[in-house]
């Protein structure tokens, strides 16, 4: 697909979201690195281009919009507020050599704390809006239904705490799930820490960037840790239950008020779900007719917190998502400093929607 189409139909998507009451806005290309590091850790740097800058010191290029986009609204935007913007982006593809590490995303963001799941719906519905006649498959999830079974957990703030960093990285949250309830031992290592009198008698040099006091503090967390008791086993059920959910929205209400009947804990973040649904059918969506999994979008950028959803060419899983969005509540509080603003947002990847097209026509 040639750069003059992908940008013409980036121009044309932003268009109809201006028409639709947005607002336009734009965003530097170099973006602060500090803030996503400070968001986000370490690990973002395996996923965006990191240089450096003599003015303004460490830098990216811009992974996505959204976290300059709420920046420049948390400093002084009203509410609710609706935005939309076009341009490129930059992900480095470790993972997917294949695919392009520079790319337009055209994007819609709801800044609106009146009715949560009617905003929902209505980004739902002007992403599928643009995407209609092609042949996609609209998937969606609710990170909010997982997120608060965690937290209901009958657990330590320790194991709670671990559990949450760990939402995104669906291996390393199943693994501390099986340590916590008791189906997998501590790691040899660890266990040798744990049974020695004194677990740096034989330390050697310092290797790494952990000082010997984070270290020692490591290793009292790992003893109080094995001094707790094991997980209910009918809690890692329950959870288990939550993201093995694959139906469409409406049979999902289903089991998903099914299961907290034995785990209240989740009931409100399903009562959310079911309005949700209820103003996806306002908006002509239907939800007998999308998909929901339990486990969708814990793979994604972790500022989101709630719905989640992506549309997929149909017989093209060599190909990203053709559009991706969410609700990011949690974000705005983070870069508010406290002052949180209910938002929810969506993306299309002309390139990828034109290249569909094509291979449609």
């Amino acid at each position: 697909m040639t750069l003059a189409k992908t940008k013409a139909e980036a121009e044309r998507l932003r268009q109809v979201f201006e028409a639709a009451g947005a607002q336009t806005v734009d965003c530097a290309i170099l973006q602060p690195a500090e803030t996503l590091l400070d968001l986000y850790g370490e690990d973002i740097r395996t996923r965006a281009y990191v240089t450096h800058d003599p003015a303004q010191g460490e830098v990216m290029l811009r992974p996505d919009f959204t976290v300059p986009v709420v920046q420049m609204h948390m400093s002084g935007g009203a509410e609710p507020a609706r935005y939309t913007y076009s341009g490129e982006v930059f992900r480095r593809q470790e993972q997917h050599p294949d695919r392009s590490s520079e790319y337009f995303q055209v994007g819609y963001e709801v800044f609106d704390g009146t009715n949560p799941e009617a905003a929902d719906a209505e980004v739902f519905a002007r992403i599928a809006a643009q995407l209609a006649g092609v042949d996609l498959r609209p998937v969606t999830g609710d990170l909010g239904i997982l997120i608060a079974a965690v937290q209901g957990l009958k657990a330590s703030d320790r194991r709670r705490a671990a559990l949450m960093r760990h939402i995104w990285r669906p291996r390393r949250f199943r693994a501390l799930m099986e340590r916590f309830s008791g189906k997998a031992a501590i790691p040899p290592s660890r266990a040798a820490l744990l049974n020695a009198a004194d677990p740096f008698a034989k330390a050697g040099p310092q290797i790494g960037m952990r000082s010997w006091g984070e270290i020692a503090e490591r290793v009292e967390n790992l003893k109080a840790d094995s001094a707790e008791g094991n997980l209910s086993q009918t809690e890692c059920e329950m959870i288990e239950a939550i993201v093995n959910v694959r139906e469409t929205c409406s049979f999902a209400l289903e089991q998903l008020r099914d299961i907290a009947v034995d785990m209240p804990v989740i009931h409100d973040a399903v009562e959310r779900f079911a309005r949700r649904c209820a103003a996806l059918d306002a908006e002509g969506q239907s939800p007998d007719a999308i998909d929901f999994e339990g486990s969708y979008g814990r793979t994604s950028m972790e500022y989101y917190g709630g719905f989640v959803f992506g549309f997929y060419a149909a017989g093209r899983p060599d190909l990203p998502p053709v559009a991706t969005g969410g609700r990011y509540d949690a974000l705005t509080a983070v870069l508010g400093q406290g002052t949180s603003i209910p938002a929810v947002g969506g993306v299309i990847r002309p390139g990828i929607l034109l290249t569909v097209k094509g291979a449609g026509a």
